[in-house]
């Protein structure tokens, strides 16, 4: 259930000429100075001014659970997006990445093209704000440029603003960061080494095709899926809870659900799967648990006590992740 520790963007300018701080990766040191990391001198201000936590950012997007997923639990991963308004001339796209180089938020490709990154600390409680941001910036950068990280307005647009609500988001799940680069076999010795250590830290990972949002990784010991969820959590708890007791929730001999975990407003079951199990073995139990799960949600009838012991032991296991 771990998941790796995201890179932090490398910026780390002084102090504006009028005293302003500039926005550096929470790990970094403060400009101003104080030797102190900045999450804990003035990005502390900046984190609660102008706006407060939105708990699900992405909602009202399509694909809102995959950009949960791609936004806590897959390495390497892309999406084209459309915008409302089309692409802006000398634009020829813009992608979403999981992460980019050096945790760049963005990058304007030579060619003109966007790349936006997901997984970047923000300076606001409003992720999609501060996406949206990004991407603007990105827009309107010279093409061969990185973007750095800056602090949206408050009263700037989200990506529900920019972003064609019709138009589907189909995740691309790579198995390595090639992407970052557009030609990985003629790329420089210093470029291929920083793509050989990326793609040695990420774990394998794909996105079953017949269910939504739902994620098979590979670890050492044992494979697991994650599968994020839209249902309301306190009727998803207890469908989980009435489908542990009848002996209905696992996906098959020798998995186990072993508990949940939030992210940005949704609720991300995960089951322990045996090392032998890949992704395409689990997607007939998935598909037939899909089917088990809808009947569980839509029965209102009080939980026993059984199952009111079973719900218990789910949520002492779950954690909240932002």
């Amino acid at each position: 259930m771990a998941k790796k520790r995201r890179p932090q963007t490398k910026a780390a300018t002084p102090p504006a000429a009028d005293g302003a701080i500039p926005v550096v990766g929470a790990r970094e040191p403060c400009p101003c100075g104080s030797g102190r990391r900045y999450k804990a001198c003035h990005g502390r201000a900046a984190a609660h001014a102008g706006t407060e936590l939105v708990q699900r950012p992405f909602e009202g997007l399509p694909g809102e659970a995959d950009w949960v997923a791609l936004r806590e639990l897959v390495p390497a991963a892309t999406v084209e997006l459309t915008l409302k308004d089309g692409l802006p001339e000398g634009v020829p796209s813009v992608t979403l990445a999981t992460v980019l180089p050096m945790a760049w938020p963005a990058l304007r490709r030579d060619n003109g093209a966007v790349l936006l990154g997901l997984q970047n600390d923000t300076a606001t409680g409003d992720l999609s704000r501060d996406l949206a941001d990004t991407l603007l910036r990105a827009l309107r950068a010279e093409p061969g440029t990185p973007v750095a990280a800056g602090r949206a307005a408050a009263d700037g647009p989200r990506l529900q603003d920019l972003l064609d609500p019709a138009a589907p988001f189909t995740p691309v799940v790579h198995q390595g960061f090639e992407f970052w680069v557009e030609n990985a076999e003629n790329a420089s010795a210093e470029v291929a080494a920083s793509l050989d250590r990326a793609n040695a830290a990420a774990i394998p990972t794909e996105r079953l095709s017949g269910v939504g949002a739902a994620y098979w990784c590979e670890t050492p010991e044992k494979n697991h899926l994650r599968w994020v969820m839209t249902h309301p959590e306190e009727k998803l708890l207890d469908a989980l809870a009435r489908l542990y007791v009848a002996g209905a929730a696992s996906l098959g001999e020798g998995t186990r659900l072993v508990g949940s975990f939030r992210a940005h407003g949704l609720t991300v079951p995960v089951w322990d799967l045996p090392r032998s199990m890949r992704a395409q073995d689990v997607e007939k139990p998935a598909a037939a648990f899909a089917e088990q799960l809808a009947a569980a949600l839509a029965q209102d009838a009080p939980l026993t006590a059984e199952e009111r012991r079973a719900r218990g032991g789910l949520t002492s296991r779950q954690v909240t992740l932002n």
